[in-house]
């Protein structure tokens, strides 16, 4: 057993972000192949199967059985090879010196664009109201602990939100790698993490 089968790894949030990466996915019309790096419990993989994309996993632990075992900024993939790439909570898990690089290659490797999503450390408030005959309707607010530098786990090397990493550099660094950020969002049902769809700068 390894954490991502234990029995109070998989929560309501968590599921709410295994949504919305395979609702990432979708947002990219036409596209049929997918890269995921970050094997985790292979549920967002074996969903996006089910759905119809031809998906291959890559991560660095040969016990999650990914199709391919390696790291994110060095990936042995050809150039183009997958119409979206995936990368959920796995870019900080490599220092941040290491995130223009991880990106680069996820850009090589990708024809459409890329589904990323990233712990974001700050105070969350929220609001959420229903009114007869109109949908939900969901606000939300994110105060960032500018003044803290300690990651919400110690496997993590950095997050959004902390001392040092405010959003605008990490949307900087992301554009500077060639991305066009298409969408970014925190959603309302998981608000620790913040979401990227990106669009490959041609």
């Amino acid at each position: 057993m390894n954490k991502y089968t234990k029995k109070n790894y998989i929560t309501k949030d968590r599921w709410n972000n295994f949504f919305y990466q395979i609702k990432g996915v979708r947002f990219f019309e036409g596209a049929e192949s997918v890269l995921e790096i970050g094997v985790g419990n292979k549920i967002v993989s074996d969903t996006l199967k089910k759905l119809g994309f031809d998906v291959k996993t890559l991560d660095i632990d040969r016990e999650l059985e990914p199709d391919i075992i390696s790291s994110a900024d060095n990936m042995p993939v050809e150039d183009k090879s997958f119409d979206v790439v995936v990368a959920c909570e796995i870019l900080e898990h490599l220092p941040f010196e290491k995130f223009e690089k991880c990106l680069s290659e996820i850009k090589r490797a990708a024809k459409m664009g890329a589904v990323i999503s990233l712990p974001h450390a700050g105070y969350t408030f929220s609001l959420s109201f229903k009114i007869p005959l109109i949908k939900w309707k969901r606000v939300i607010c994110k105060i960032p602990h500018f003044w803290r530098s300690k990651t919400s786990t110690s496997e993590h090397y950095w997050e959004p939100g902390l001392k040092g990493y405010p959003v605008s550099k990490i949307k900087n660094t992301i554009k500077k790698a060639g991305f066009e950020i298409q969408r970014s969002f925190i959603g309302p049902d998981d608000p620790s993490h913040i979401f990227f769809i990106l669009k490959i700068l041609e």
